[in-house]
C-alpha cells in the first residue's frame, strides 16, 4: 500500500504490552485473589521478553500491585505503572489501535467503546486512550484520531499486509442499520486495509462480545490462520465451529491461495454453576519471541501448545493460567493490548 500509515500485525516487533490491574472496584471483586494470580503470571511471562505498562486506578492500587509483583520476583525494570481511571480491565477493547507511519510516527485510533453494545458501564474505559496520551505514555508527536464508531480491538485481526479478519455477527450487532459493504469500506479506510474478510459462523457460549474474532480465528502469518475447532458432535458449538472451519478453508490469501489452517483442540466444558464459560485457545497473545497462550487446567492445554508451536515455529509458547479470566467471559488476549516498537516514550 502507498499510504503513509499501516496497521502492524501482532507478531511484528513491540515496545510493550498494555494491561490494567484488577482491583476491588472492578467486576473482579468477588474473585479478586484468584484473578490477581493470573495477572502476576501474565506480567511475569511478558517481562521475560519485553516491557509491560500497567494502568493503575490510584496510588494504593499501584503500591499493592508493585508489592505483589516484587514478591513474585518479577523483573520490575520492565514494569511501568501509569495512573488512569478505568471501569474494567479488558484493554483489548478499550485500548488504542495503533497505526504506524512510514516516517516512524504513529496514529492511535480511538474508537467508541460502548461496553460491548451497552451491556456494561464503560464511560471511563471510553476515555482511556485520551488519558494515556495526555499522560505522555507515547512517543512525542503521536496523533490520536477519535472516531465516532463503536469498535473493539478484539473484533478485528490483521495480517499486517492489508487484510482484516472480522465477524459479521459482532459488527452487525453494533451497527444494525449498516450493510456489510459500507462497514467494510469504512474499516478498510480507517485501518488502511485493502480488504476485509468476514466470518458468518462461530460463537462461544458465555461470550459477551457477540463473537469477537480473537476468540475464534487469528492470523499467524500472511498465509496462515489458527482457529478454535470443536470435534465433539454432542457439543452445542459443534455445528457452528465446523461451519466456521469450512468458511476459513474457503478464504484465499491476497495472492489467491488457500490459507494454511491450524485447528486448536476443544477443551472440556467449564462451568460456573449452570453457566458455561467461554474457554478458547484462540485468545493467545503474540509478543517478542513468544506466544502467550491461555491454559485452563485441561488435558487439551498441551495439545493447544503443540498446535501453536507449529503455527509459530520461531517463538516460545508460554502457558498462562486463565481459568479465572473466563469467569468474566474473556481470556488472555482480551486483557492485553500490544504496543508496536517505538510507540512508548521510554
Amino acid at each position: 500500500m502507498t499510504d503513509a500509515l499501516r496497521f502492524p500485525a501482532e507478531w511484528e516487533p513491540q515496545s510493550g504490552v498494555l494491561i490494567a490491574w484488577p482491583h476491588a472496584d472492578t467486576d473482579w471483586a468477588e474473585r479478586l485473589a484468584e484473578v490477581e494470580e493470573t495477572y502476576i503470571a501474565l506480567v511475569a511471562a511478558i517481562t521475560r521478553f519485553q516491557p509491560v505498562v500497567i494502568c493503575v486506578a490510584d496510588d494504593d492500587v499501584e503500591t499493592y500491585a508493585e508489592m505483589r509483583l516484587r514478591s513474585n520476583r518479577v523483573d520490575m525494570d520492565r514494569v511501568r505503572f501509569i495512573p488512569a481511571p478505568y471501569d474494567d480491565t479488558w484493554l483489548r477493547d478499550s485500548g488504542p489501535i495503533t497505526l504506524a507511519r512510514n516516517d516512524g510516527g504513529f496514529q492511535l485510533l480511538d474508537f467508541r467503546f460502548t461496553g460491548w453494545g451497552g451491556k456494561f458501564e464503560a464511560s471511563r474505559d471510553d476515555q482511556l486512550v485520551g488519558v494515556l496520551h495526555a499522560a505522555g505514555l507515547f512517543k512525542p508527536g503521536t496523533e490520536v484520531r477519535s472516531l465516532p464508531f463503536a469498535l473493539e480491538g478484539g473484533a478485528i485481526d490483521t495480517d499486517g499486509a492489508g487484510t482484516l479478519l472480522t465477524t459479521w455477527r459482532c459488527l452487525h450487532e453494533r451497527h444494525p442499520a449498516r450493510d456489510r459493504a459500507s462497514l467494510g469500506a469504512d474499516m478498510a479506510q480507517w485501518m488502511r486495509q485493502e480488504r476485509v474478510l468476514w466470518l458468518d459462523h462461530g460463537y462461544l457460549e458465555g461470550d459477551d462480545t457477540d463473537a469477537h474474532i480473537d476468540t475464534l480465528a487469528r492470523f499467524a502469518s500472511t498465509d496462515s490462520i489458527v482457529y478454535q475447532d470443536c470435534d465433539d458432535p454432542q457439543d452445542t458449538h459443534y455445528a457452528e465451529l465446523q461451519a466456521m472451519g469450512a468458511e476459513l478453508a474457503a478464504l484465499r490469501t491476497a495472492d489467491g491461495l488457500p490459507y494454511r489452517l491450524f485447528p486448536l483442540p476443544w477443551p472440556r466444558p467449564v462451568r460456573d454453576g449452570e453457566r458455561r464459560l467461554a474457554a478458547s485457545y484462540a485468545n493467545f497473545l503474540v509478543i517478542n519471541g513468544a506466544v502467550l497462550m491461555p491454559a485452563y487446567g485441561d488435558d487439551a492445554d498441551e495439545a493447544a501448545r503443540s498446535v501453536l508451536a507449529r503455527a509459530f515455529p520461531d517463538r516460545e509458547i508460554v502457558q498462562v493460567p486463565c481459568r479465572s479470566l473466563i469467569w468474566q467471559n474473556g481470556s488472555l488476549h482480551c486483557i492485553t493490548m500490544q504496543l508496536p516498537a517505538g510507540l512508548l516514550e521510554r
